[in-house]
């Protein structure tokens, strides 16, 4: 906790998270900083040169904590950019579905996450680099999930019902992919229908894909499902249950390297990467 009455923070915001249930944040948060004497200042993501405008503000405005207020890609990004520096990261989960905000318990109030924010204790948080390029908090992975990313961005449908429909377009199409796993003490050749890289324990809609995932462990998991039904993804989806164990396995490790015969959709923190035949991860 950082007891300075004068802290400076740069509240990094993107306008479009949340889809059609976006909220305008800043009256909100800047009604919170009416009663504190820290130093703010607002940067609006545009998806054009976010990333020079926002190094050039870190050594403008030499901030000692940044809020992402978006979903698990705009955290991912702002992460990225202050990776080896002393700023502090906060959340104020303000995306779709809010996968990490949820795995470290931010509590879905505005007003109480920034709270946490400025008055919380730090913590520390593993961070995996994926391809050399790509850091991930939450959740990646190849297979299912990821093509079902991609259909709900490129779909007009929203809301619930429009997740459904994408879930049962995605399984009605499932195909087993050939993977080969290289990790720590680990060499298989598998099929699976999805292979997922896990720092966290849950997706953001509640569905527990690694039951004993911590964030801070020095440690990451891969998660192979071989196996999968439509009822049993319909009742992990909405009723938050875990997969069947008979039907998936999970490895511990620090590093690994997927490759699969065929490209295949990938995704990292909820945004669609394409598709690739192999990723490296670390």
């Amino acid at each position: 906790m950082d007891n300075r009455l004068n802290l400076k923070i740069l509240i990094v915001l993107n306008p479009v998270s949340g889809g059609k249930k976006r909220i305008n944040w800043e009256p909100e948060i800047r009604k919170y900083f009416l009663s504190r004497n820290d130093t703010v200042e607002f940067f609006m993501l545009t998806g054009k040169d976010d990333t020079d405008s926002l190094q050039y503000w870190f050594s403008k405005f030499k901030p000692d904590r940044v809020i992402a207020v978006g979903g698990d890609g705009t955290i991912s990004m702002v992460a990225k950019q202050i990776m080896g520096t002393n700023i502090i990261l906060g959340i104020l989960p303000a995306g779709s579905a809010n996968g990490m905000a949820k795995e470290l318990q931010i509590p879905d109030d505005p007003l109480e996450a920034i709270r946490l924010i400025t008055d919380g204790e730090v913590k520390c948080c593993d961070i995996i680099k994926v391809n050399d390029e790509n850091i991930c908090f939450h959740l990646s992975d190849l297979g299912l999930n990821a093509r079902l990313i991609k259909y709900f961005d490129d779909s007009s449908f929203r809301g619930m019902w429009g997740y459904a429909r994408m879930v049962f377009k995605v399984l009605w199409r499932k195909k087993l992919m050939d993977a080969h796993i290289l990790a720590d003490g680990l060499d298989i050749q598998t099929k699976a229908y999805m292979v997922v890289i896990a720092n966290a324990s849950k997706y953001g809609t509640g569905a527990v894909i690694n039951p004993d995932g911590k964030v801070d462990d020095a440690k990451f998991e891969i998660i192979v499902l071989r196996k999968i039904s439509i009822i049993q993804f319909v009742k992990m989806f909405w009723s938050y249950k875990t997969f069947n164990p008979q039907n998936v396995e999970i490895f511990h490790t620090t590093q690994a390297t997927i490759t699969t015969r065929h490209d295949t959709h990938f995704q990292i923190d909820g945004e669609f990467k394409g598709k690739i035949n192999k990723v490296t991860a670390k």
